[in-house]
C-alpha cells in the first residue's frame, strides 16, 4: 500500500490516495458553480489527483461564509454543478462535495476583501444562527441562537443537499463539521451553552452532528461513502472545549451511522486558540483516531511533498492525504509526484509527450 495504490470505498474505486481538499474560491453568484469551478476543479482532475473535492458547498443560504459561497440549497444550483462531476469523472477521478453550514461564521467578506463581518446593505444577512448567541469576538456582532425549528431546518438542509448532490453526479459526500462551523459550535462548550437536548453533555452537544448523518444516510445511497471532517480540538486549555478525546468517542459511535471516512482536522473555534502550524501537524489526529476508534481516516494540513505524503499512507497512520494549498501551486502535483517517487502512472494523453 503506497500512495499511488487503489482505495476502493463502498462502491467508490479511487486511483490513488490523493485528494484535493476543499478549498473556498468565494468565486459564485447565488450558490451558483461557474466556469472557474469547472477549471478550477477540472485542472486538478486532470493533473492526477484521486479525489477532487468542491469548497464547502453552503447547505442553506444563511450558511454561507460570504455571499460569493458556492451552494447546493435549491434544485437550480444542480445543472452547473453536472457539467464538473462529468468532466472530473471523464479524466477518471472521483468527484466528491463537501456540505457546509458556517454558523456564526456566516455573512462576511471573502478574506481578499478585509474578512469582516457584513451588514444588510453590503450583502450580508441578519440571520447568522449559532447554538447560543456568543460573537466571534467581542466586536462582532452576537449570532441568534437556533430554536428547534431552526435546528430541524438545518437537519433538513443537510438532507435536501445530499439529495441534490446525488443529482449533480457526485459519488463522495463529505460533512464539514469542523473548523468553528455550524455544527463544531454545537459539539464545543466554548460556544454551546444551551440547557436543552443540544447542549450540556457529551451526549446532547454531538446531537445535531449523528441527527445531520442519519438525515444525510436516508438519501444517500448505501454503497456510496460519507466523509466527515472534524476539528479534533479546539486547542483551548482555559475552559472546557471540544478535546481529542470527545473526538474520537464520536467517531467511534458515527461508523455505526454510515460514516466511512474521518477527515481529521482541527482548531478553528475561537480567536484564542494556541496552535503552531508546523508540516504535516495534524497527521497524528488522523493515526490515533484510525486506531483507536477503527474507522478510515484522511490527514490534512501543511503536507506538501509526494514523499511526505507518501510516508503517511505507507506507514498505515491515514488512508487518504488531504492537501489544500499545495495543490493551489500545482494543479499537476499528482502527475509530477509519481514521478518523484519513481511511480508509473497513466497521464492524459493530450499531456503524454511531457511524461
Amino acid at each position: 500500500m503506497n500512495l499511488y495504490s487503489n482505495i476502493i470505498i463502498k462502491d467508490v474505486n479511487s486511483k490513488n490516495r490523493l485528494v484535493v481538499s476543499p478549498m473556498c474560491q468565494y468565486s459564485s453568484r447565488d450558490g451558483f458553480a461557474n466556469d472557474w469551478h469547472l477549471v478550477h476543479l477540472g485542472s486538478r482532475a486532470v493533473g492526477g489527483a484521486g479525489i477532487v473535492f468542491t469548497e464547502g458547498a453552503a447547505v442553506n443560504p444563511e450558511g454561507r461564509i460570504s455571499p460569493s459561497d458556492l451552494g447546493i440549497w435549491k434544485d437550480e444550483h444542480v445543472e452547473e454543478l453536472k457539467r464538473i462531476t462529468s468532466f472530473i469523472e471523464n479524466q477518471g477521478s472521483v468527484p466528491a462535495i463537501q456540505l457546509a453550514h458556517a454558523g456564526r461564521k456566516a455573512s462576511t467578506s471573502p478574506p481578499f476583501e478585509g474578512r469582516r463581518s457584513l451588514t444588510d446593505k453590503e450583502a450580508g444577512w441578519k440571520d447568522v444562527m449559532a447554538p447560543s448567541p456568543i460573537p466571534i469576538a467581542p466586536d462582532q456582532p452576537a449570532p441568534k441562537e437556533l430554536d428547534k425549528k431552526g435546528i430541524e431546518r438545518v437537519i433538513k438542509s443537510f438532507r435536501d443537499a445530499a439529495r441534490r448532490s446525488l443529482a449533480a453526479g457526485f459519488r463522495i459526500i463529505e460533512l464539514h463539521f469542523a473548523h468553528g462551523y455550524l455544527v463544531h459550535e454545537f459539539l464545543s462548550p466554548i460556544t454551546n451553552k444551551r440547557t436543552d437536548q443540544y447542549g450540556g453533555p457529551f451526549e446532547n452537544r454531538t446531537r445535531l452532528a449523528r441527527e445531520c448523518i442519519t438525515a444525510v444516510r436516508e438519501v444517500w445511497p448505501e454503497n456510496l461513502p460519507l466523509f466527515v471532517r472534524f476539528s479534533m480540538t479546539d486547542y483551548v486549555d482555559r475552559e472546557p472545549s471540544w478535546t481529542f478525546e470527545e473526538a474520537i468517542e464520536l467517531c467511534s459511535q458515527i461508523k455505526e451511522l454510515g460514516v466511512d471516512l474521518i477527515d481529521c482536522s482541527s482548531g478553528g473555534l475561537v480567536p484564542y486558540q494556541k496552535v503552531t502550524p508546523a508540516s504535516g501537524y495534524q497527521t497524528h489526529f488522523a493515526a490515533e483516531v484510525r486506531r483507536k476508534a477503527k474507522i478510515a481516516t484522511g490527514a490534512v494540513g501543511m503536507i506538501t511533498s509526494a514523499r511526505q505524503a507518501d510516508h503517511i499512507i505507507v506507514t498505515g497512520q491515514a488512508d487518504l492525504v488531504y492537501m489544500a494549498r499545495e495543490f493551489l501551486r500545482n494543479p499537476y502535483f499528482a502527475l509530477n509526484g509519481a514521478s518523484s517517487l519513481g511511480q508509473s502512472v497513466e497521464w492524459p494523453k493530450q499531456y503524454e509527450r511531457a511524461k
